[in-house]
């Protein structure tokens, strides 16, 4: 019978209406009162924001001209700093940094709430200086942000720029005098699921309601967008089409005409130079679905030329991703989820391949290119669970340096790290992690996580705040590779596509029941987090897996599959989930909606979901909803909703530490863990 019903709750989808912030704030307080007084909870709160906040992180840096860049945030900085190093300066114990926009001190200038969002550099004349840069700031941390032009000579923003008003989109640069802008130009201008259908190129000068029109999607496409590419000797203008997940349309501009990409609208394909590398998510010809070929994209557009095959996968390989530098390809291959890496080259005899020079052979490896369009650097980053990470920085053809590494945030001694495989419903095996102590008892708390969607892998990496909040006081954490993640490339993703979806959520609950029949852990002592596509698995487990679980922390998730293509961005990802408003989609759709699968007559574990009112991604009205329904029920449920955030759910180190405190003190105290 199906519960296509009216909804009671809807009231709580109107964002930030008063009445559904005073519910909001209600249970904030209630849930505050509850999990704040524990104990444990300031002590925890405050170890997770030192870490946030250590200055003995890594600073990520990307390479302009002759200045490595960084964004950096700690408790003198909340909202964080942009700033930029020379190498030599990078490679000391404290480089000296070299500020040039202050987030909290523009906060305090302008009263807002800023938080950074990324910067893009215009690629200046061979032998001149970096200058330009167009730089975006979220409101609050939700995606729609604003764009300005910025000075490098000058550390401030332009006079009289370039500046593009809040909206889902962005600028990007053509030269100095020109940009594309795709965004909000009023009625008729967004898809369905908030993001831009028109793409325009508009001169410096002009306002911005005369720029031209390049590029107008159709009315139900997801995402349109452009862009120029300013590789010196390769300089070409893209337009990008994306008319839902797994199906987009790459176009030459050649003058005022289009010429598009032959290739399949689902593979990946992306230009580098003189090449045109393209992954196919489903077999095309000859070749296999996850495997990367490569050509000369002139003779390719010209109708000439042939694909070589660069990567086959098997049943134990996927291709993780392809780096670059100027004159090679950085091959990042996963054999049952650990990494491996190749050096590509194309010679006259066809590519060659070497392994990456000092690439360690365990653990996770991920390497590309520092300044991809003009030199053969490249930086690579190391860990593991249990190994802080290291960057690395060298030259292909030579060995790496090891730059810079994270402490150790948490006591790791005792502990250790085993892969196992569980068995699904249908007979696939599925990999998984294990992190605990080495001598186990089988009654130790056991906290379980996964994502499974968007071909998105989990791959091993230093648990920091896990490690401190969870490991350091004996629990077990688990991370599961189940399918509709990319851990085995396409054919791992698209096997819980749509009606398959619950090939995912039987993949996950075959990983809790295979930890209970290792007599890792209890079903009592057993929790789940997972947040937004990980927020619809963890509430598929609340309603279809309960007896399996001790706790459930769901985060900014999706909860209400019947609307969830009305809210926000939600109209996108029904390449992923289905079309609720077709009945044959909602067939399967209802099985897999946990709003719709609560009954107040079920035994439920104890629940606690947290979200964000900024995040304008996934609605915050699905947590709300749950919450509400449940609460209405009678069940055992708990409910933090951050006013500022974004889908990351944290806007700064204080929100995003206090959050996760909330979530482990939960846990611990559900599941028995004593600090």
């Amino acid at each position: 019978m199906s519960l296509r019903v009216t909804d009671r709750y809807l009231w709580l989808e109107d964002v930030e209406g008063e009445d559904a912030l005073a519910w909001v704030r209600e249970r904030n307080e209630s849930t505050k009162r509850e999990l704040g007084s524990d104990p444990s909870f300031e002590t925890l709160r405050t170890d997770l924001l030192a870490i946030l906040n250590s200055h003995e992180r890594i600073p990520y840096i990307g390479k302009h001209g002759e200045h490595y860049y960084n964004f950096w945030q700690d408790e003198a900085n909340p909202r964080g700093l942009w700033r930029r190093t020379t190498p030599e300066s990078y490679r000391t114990s404290e480089p000296e940094w070299d500020v040039l926009l202050d987030i909290d001190e523009l906060n305090r200038t302008e009263n807002e709430t800023w938080v950074w969002h990324g910067s893009s550099y215009l690629e200046p004349a061979e032998g001149e200086p970096y200058k330009r840069v167009l730089v975006s700031l979220s409101r609050g941390g939700s995606d729609a942000d604003v764009t300005r032009e910025f000075d490098l000579e000058t550390k401030s923003f332009v006079e009289g720029g370039f500046v593009r008003p809040e909206a889902k989109g962005a600028l990007a640069w053509i030269d100095i005098d020109n940009v594309y802008v795709f965004t909000d130009f009023g009625e008729g201008t967004l898809t369905p699921s908030g993001y831009p259908r028109i793409v325009k190129q508009w001169k410096r000068g002009t306002p911005l309601e005369s720029a031209e029109l390049v590029y107008e999607g159709e009315a139900d496409d997801m995402y349109i967008g452009a862009g120029h590419d300013q590789t010196r000797g390769y300089e070409r203008d893209f337009v990008q089409r994306t008319i839902a997940f797994y199906n987009d349309e790459l176009f030459l501009r050649d003058g005022d005409e289009l010429r598009k990409v032959d290739v399949p609208n689902s593979a990946n394909k992306t230009v580098h130079r003189e090449w045109l590398l393209v992954e196919p998510r489903e077999p095309w010809g000859d070749y296999p679905a996850g495997s990367l070929l490569v050509t000369h994209f002139d003779d390719f557009m010209a109708g000439r030329g042939s694909f070589d095959v660069l990567f086959t996968p098997d049943e134990h390989t996927s291709l993780v991703g392809a780096g670059r530098t100027k004159h090679h390809l950085l091959l990042n291959v996963m054999r049952d989820v650990k990494n491996e890496v190749t050096v590509l080259t194309p010679t006259e005899g066809g590519w060659k391949s070497e392994p990456l020079r000092g690439a360690p052979t365990i653990g996770t490896v991920v390497a590309g290119g520092l300044d991809s369009d003009n030199t053969d650097e490249f930086v690579m980053q190391t860990t593991d669970f249990l190994s802080p990470d290291t960057m690395w920085i060298g030259t292909i053809g030579s060995d790496p340096e090891p730059i810079k590494s994270l402490p150790a945030f948490f006591d790791a001694s005792g502990l250790s790290v085993a892969q196992h495989f569980a068995t699904s419903a249908d007979g696939t095996k599925i990999p998984y992690f294990v992190v605990g102590p080495s001598e186990q008892d089988g009654t130790l708390p056991t906290l379980l996580t996964g994502y499974g969607g968007f071909e998105v892998p989990l791959l091993p990496s230093y648990v920091a705040l896990t490690g401190r909040a969870w490991l350091q006081s004996g629990g077990v954490f688990v991370e599961a590779n189940i399918r509709g993640g990319g851990e085995y490339g396409p054919r791992w993703h698209q096997a819980a596509l749509r009606e398959n979806r619950n090939k995912a959520y039987e993949d996950f609950a075959a990983v809790a029941q295979d930890l209970i029949a290792r007599g890792i852990t209890t079903a009592q002592q057993l929790g789940c987090m997972g947040g937004s596509n990980g927020g619809l698995l963890v509430g598929n487990m609340l309603t279809t897996y309960p007896d399996l679980f001790g706790a459930i922390v769901c985060q900014v998730p999706l909860l209400d599959m019947q609307r969830y293509n009305k809210l926000l961005a939600g109209a996108s990802w029904m390449a992923e989930y289905g079309d609720p408003d077709k009945p044959e989609d909602w067939a399967f759709l209802e099985a897999f909606s946990p709003y719709h699968n609560m009954s107040a007559d079920r035994t439920y574990p104890p629940v606690l979901f947290t979200t964000s009112t900024r995040d304008d991604r996934v609605h915050p009205g699905h947590a709300r909803k749950m919450m509400a329904l449940m609460e209405s029920q009678g069940h055992d449920v708990r409910y933090y909703e951050n006013i500022e955030g974004g889908h990351g759910g944290a806007a700064d180190s204080e929100q995003h530490a206090f959050m996760n405190a909330l979530e482990f003190t939960f846990l611990k105290q559900q599941l028995g863990l004593h600090s």
